[in-house]
């Protein structure tokens, strides 16, 4: 064997120590680098040459620089990171829509209460034009308030859309960095080594994408990486690149919605294949939270507004000759939005359309609908989004005290409509009523007992009920018992017979009367037109009695009663409850998916991280074996000098 083989042998043992030291100070380097992986160097046994004595060893072969990878650990911490940035980001719009509904003497059911309250000062004196007053500027601040609410929510929207829009040029920027990535990857994969670095970036560009939506990747042979929104959408395939935008929501122009770009144009995608990151919580709180609080809000302003116009019609203000009540509030109305892909008529206007008109806004659900052609080919499909419950119906049905109008042309099999029957209620809440002298507060009829009545019976209230009620009908009742029978005439001539229970009001000719005491036989009580409304305040008592009643979110039953509902003040109370709810799930989900996420980067850093205590270990590791290569040329030079010294001599 020659000194050459040994100085070989030197050489290439130091050439290995020098790509270990320059190995590991580039690991040094790049510790505090956001995803950096740490590299090493792979060594291999030259192979042998043989002799006659045998093989012997030339050295040692530098066979590449590899990082310290792991292809599950990184994806789980890029799809972890997804899930915490989508919770995240609903939680902080959350955090925004709760000051929408504010407690305390700033909400809407005080407001709903100052305004009902008010009404008993016009109880006790309805001529007094400062009550009346008073009354026209409580309804002003409630409308006000639901108005503001509607405002508040109309400017959260806004700024959904606005983040998403700069979430869409984030996200087209990374999309477009990682396919210029893999076309540099495909250029020097044939080279048989990998390009650490590219695929480090590649990673980084990969997981900050992941903070804006979730995404899957799919190696190629040719060391790129296709990135996939769940449900198959590409995003990007080898050096190409697809580019999304901010386009209107399918029903609602208002509302946004994510669409990829395509050469004939932009198609939009399905909401729920934006499952994680920022966009998602963007969307999931646009299409589920800020909806829900824009219906509960609608649902109160329509029950209150309907059922308060209700009673002021059926009651008599102080014009001159006096007349029945115009309406105190008007509510925006209740919208059927056609999707922007049905079908169209020659002049480019929708072919269908439907009708909305509510006709019990007591019964009003907070839920928006989607109403489609019944696939069975009879009627129509109506699923109620907040709780997925389906019906079929057909037109001019009423559901959930809306009636139901479908156009002389039928909707094609496609075509869908979003029906809104109170989401946007609050917006357009107002009040109509300016002279206080318009206030109802006097009843049509006016009830007067016997003077020879011997029971302690007396008029507890009496209201009209029903706009039916002909106040020129005097109504006589005679008690016959002592157990509460009697018989009743008309001075149309119509009579019949009734048995009174304490407590439950006696109803006749669109009026109920409300007794207090116990009738004897032979006490009367006749009902009869009201002669002077300005002293009469049956009607402003019936307004006070709207502050008890259920009359949000009433459900009809079969059997075609009412049942279920609650006052306004507990319809507010529940609805500051659900977004509460809301918010304490979403930060409960946020933390659990914070925690996750950083467990799932510490796991991949354990794999991939530089340790500096471990590197610096290497590093005089390696500083000794380049040493102790240096000192094998050494000797071998010396050898090889001796060797000369002979042949001289």
């Amino acid at each position: 064997m020659s000194t050459s083989a040994l100085m070989s042998l030197g050489t290439r043992a130091m050439f290995a120590s020098y790509a270990q030291l320059q190995t590991t100070s580039q690991n040094i380097a790049n510790a505090n680098v956001e995803g950096y992986s740490r590299q090493q160097v792979e060594l291999k046994t030259a192979m042998g040459q043989y002799t006659g004595a045998g093989f012997f060893g030339k050295g040692v072969d530098v066979a590449t620089v590899t990082r310290s990878y792991d292809a599950f650990l990184t994806k789980e911490a890029a799809s972890t990171v997804s899930a915490q940035f989508f919770d995240q980001t609903r939680l902080d719009q959350l955090n925004q829509l709760e000051s929408a509904f504010p407690t305390g003497t700033d909400g809407v059911g005080y407001a709903a209460n100052q305004f009902l309250n008010a009404m008993s000062d016009v109880a006790n004196n309805p001529q007094d034009n400062s009550a009346r007053q008073v009354v026209l500027t409580r309804a002003q601040d409630l409308a006000s308030r639901f108005a503001a609410a509607g405002e508040q929510l109309d400017t959260i929207q806004s700024g959904v859309t606005q983040d998403l829009k700069n979430s869409v040029i984030t996200v087209n920027g990374l999309t477009s960095q990682i396919a210029k990535v893999n076309e540099q990857i495909a250029a020097v994969q044939g080279f048989g080594h990998t390009p650490n670095d590219l695929l480090d970036q590649r990673d980084q560009l990969i997981s900050q994408l992941s903070q804006y939506m979730q995404v899957t990747t799919i190696p190629a042979d040719d060391g790129t990486l296709g990135v996939f929104i769940a449900g198959g959408q590409r995003l990007v395939l080898g050096k190409q690149a697809m580019q999304l935008a901010v386009v209107p929501d399918a029903y609602d122009p208002s509302r946004a919605g994510i669409g990829i770009v395509e050469a004939n144009g932009t198609r939009s995608l399905p909401s729920d294949v934006l499952t994680g990151g920022s966009i998602g919580g963007l969307i999931s709180f646009q299409d589920k939270d800020l909806q829900r609080a824009r219906d509960l809000l609608g649902q109160m302003a329509s029950a209150i507004a309907s059922r308060v116009n209700e009673q002021q019609s059926l009651g008599l203000d102080l014009s001159q000759p006096s007349g029945t009540g115009a309406p105190i509030f008007s509510v925006g109305a209740p919208q059927a939005l056609p999707a922007n892909t049905n079908a169209k008529d020659a002049s480019g206007n929708y072919a269908a359309s439907v009708g909305l008109t509510v006709t019990d806004a007591s019964q009003l659900q907070a839920s928006d609908y989607e109403l489609r052609a019944d696939p069975s080919g009879t009627g129509y499909q109506l699923t109620r989004l907040s709780d997925g419950l389906v019906r079929t119906i057909a037109d001019g049905d009423v559901v959930d005290g809306m009636q139901i109008d479908i156009s002389a042309t039928a909707p094609a099999a496609t075509d869908r409509f979003l029906l809104q029957p109170v989401a946007r209620a609050v917006n357009g809440m107002q009040v109509v009523l300016d002279d206080p002298r318009g206030i109802a507060a006097a009843s049509p009829v006016t009830g007067t007992l016997g003077v020879a009545n011997t029971g302690t019976a007396s008029i507890a209230s009496l209201r009209a009920v029903s706009t039916s009620i002909d106040p020129s009908l005097t109504a006589n009742f005679s008690f016959t018992s002592d157990t509460g029978d009697y018989s009743w005439t008309l001075s149309d001539g119509t009579s019949g017979t009734g048995t009174w229970t304490a407590g439950q009001p006696i109803s006749l000719n669109g009026f109920e009367l409300q007794l207090n005491g116990v009738p004897k036989n032979g006490d009367t009580v006749s009902v009869g037109k009201t002669l002077y409304p300005a002293s009469n305040n049956g009607n402003a008592l019936a307004m006070v009695g709207i502050r008890d009643e259920s009359l949000v979110g009433r459900t009809l039953q079969a059997s075609g009663t009412l049942t279920g509902g609650t006052t306004i003040t507990d319809a507010y109370a529940d609805a500051i409850a659900d977004i509460g709810v809301r918010v304490q799930s979403a930060k409960s989900s946020a933390s659990i998916s914070a925690a996750t996420a950083a467990q799932a980067e510490q796991a991949r850093s354990a794999k991939s991280g530089v340790n500096l205590d471990e590197e610096a270990a290497r590093l005089i590791q390696y500083q000794q074996g380049y040493q102790a290569a240096a000192k094998v040329l050494q000797i071998a030079q010396q050898v090889f000098d001796k060797l000369l010294e002979v042949a001289a001599g």
